[in-house]
């Protein structure tokens, strides 16, 4: 390992971070990695000079470089590396907001509910919203092109990134597209650098596409005696409209927050359904009526129906807790596999089956509406025998989703915690072209190594 000293030397004051009590707490993300190693350092970047600074250092001297933004992560994708450098820009924070062209520009550090309550103070809407929307960094949504509770109607956040500034391996920094609707000048590059885990290149700044804000929404919440019964009414629903918001959450997670909120859910239900409509005036009405009559054919018992806002946000509230609720239950591993609507039935049957034989728990809450599933998967920490079929089934229901024609993660990534069952999913040949242009941009292979099967 190269001296520190000449990469603090590099960097403006207070950059450089080498205190071991410091440097431990960017070892591991949400997703907990056990086998997580402990950088030689933190660099805390400020600006691109800082980024840049830092990854000529590491390729003069071979060094891995973890990217890292809130360390919301849950598959792994920040995990430190034993011995590398983990390039934080948390301290990254500024946005800015030009109203006429309807475009933010960002840096990588600035929270997701940063993004949106800057747009909405000058009536525009940034619509992506991970339910870690108060937590996870805009920089760390680009480089998982992570989705949310609204992508069914609204997409995910390639779908809103116009342009970047993105610093290569050895330091160079590049801008790629720019605050343009229609700009096909060239090859989308930007839309290879979203999605790509900091793998190929450091984002240090975001231009994205705004919205004018949306009408209020209009919400249902229907209860169904069996998540099958709920995921039948999920394919029957998008099969005539495609509502704003579509989420389910099956009996384990309602009870886990419903001890964490009490707000009243009901603990003996199968299933939830949580649906939206943001349709301008009547419409609104008409697509809450045409999603109450799937519910009904496909056997929902209790309906209740809301225009009030509060409300709606209350049961929004609840669908976003799923995951710090489920924490009382021990370690957890987080899944998000997704599937083609139609499979949604097959793929929530699936899980519950392999949780029955692996005598392990799994919660699953889903964005439904575009067949994107999370199974929250849990067990006790010291016990060895759990933590053994808790990974046997992690491993299953990835399975699972690839024998219906699906994904092993929609919208978290796929980091070190999946990296191994990609190339079962893309086939030799993509994952072959994959490298070579991973070789292409970072050929020292310092850019997050491990990640994404590199």
């Amino acid at each position: 390992m190269p001296e520190i000293s000449t990469l603090i030397d590099a960097l403006p004051p207070d950059t450089v971070v080498t205190d071991a009590d410091v440097v431990a707490t960017y070892r591991q993300d949400w997703a907990r990695d056990p086998d997580a190693g402990t950088p030689a350092a933190v660099v805390r970047a400020r600006s691109t000079a800082d980024v840049q600074a830092t990854l000529r250092w590491a390729s003069e001297h071979g060094v891995p470089v973890v990217p890292r933004g809130a360390g919301s992560s849950l598959s792994g994708g920040s995990t430190g590396i034993e011995g590398g450098i983990t390039l934080s820009t948390e301290r990254m924070r500024t946005i800015e907001i030009d109203a006429a062209t309807r475009v933010a520009v960002a840096q990588p550090g600035a929270f997701n509910a940063e993004v949106k309550k800057a747009a909405a103070a000058e009536g525009l809407w940034y619509p992506p919203d991970p339910s870690s929307f108060e937590i996870c960094s805009i920089g760390g949504n680009a480089a998982t092109n992570a989705g949310g509770l609204c992508c069914v109607k609204y997409g995910v956040t390639t779908d809103y990134v116009l342009g970047m500034q993105v610093v290569l391996a050895d330091g160079t920094a590049v801008r790629l597209g720019g605050p343009r609707i229609k700009d096909v000048a060239g090859l989308s590059l930007t839309k290879l650098f979203v999605g790509s885990e900091g793998t190929l290149g450091v984002i240090t700044e975001l231009t994205l596409r705004l919205l004018p804000a949306p009408p209020a929404a209009s919400t249902l919440v229907a209860e169904f005696e069996s998540i099958e019964a709920a995921a039948d009414a999920v394919v029957a629903i998008t099969a005539t409209l495609r509502p704003s918001l579509l989420e389910l959450m099956d009996n384990d997670s309602i009870n886990a927050v419903e001890d964490m909120v009490k707000m009243g859910l009901n603990r003996s239900v199968g299933a939830l359904l949580l649906a939206r409509s943001d349709a301008p005036g009547e419409a609104a009405a008409a697509e809450i009526a045409l999603i109450e009559s799937a519910c009904r054919d496909n056997g929902a018992g209790e309906l209740f129906t809301t225009d009030d806002a509060d409300e709606g946000e209350a049961f929004l509230a609840a669908r976003r807790a799923a995951f710090p609720a489920m924490e009382k239950f021990g370690t957890l591993l987080l899944e998000d596999v997704g599937v083609a609507v139609p499979e949604l039935p097959a793929l929530v049957h699936g899980i519950r089956k392999i949780a029955e034989q692996r005598e392990t728990a799994i919660a699953v809450v889903a964005h439904a509406g575009d067949g994107n599933t999370h199974p929250i998967i849990a067990y006790p920490p010291t016990d060895a025998e759990a933590e053994q079929r808790a990974r046997v089934a992690f491993g299953e229901v990835m399975e699972l989703a690839l024998s219906l024609g699906g994904t092993i993660t929609g919208e978290h990534g796929v980091g070190r915690l999946k990296a191994a069952y990609l190339e079962k999913q893309i086939g030799p040949d993509v994952m072959a072209l994959t490298r070579r242009i991973k070789d292409a941009l970072d050929p020292g292979g310092i850019l997050n190594p491990g990640v994404g099967g590199f």
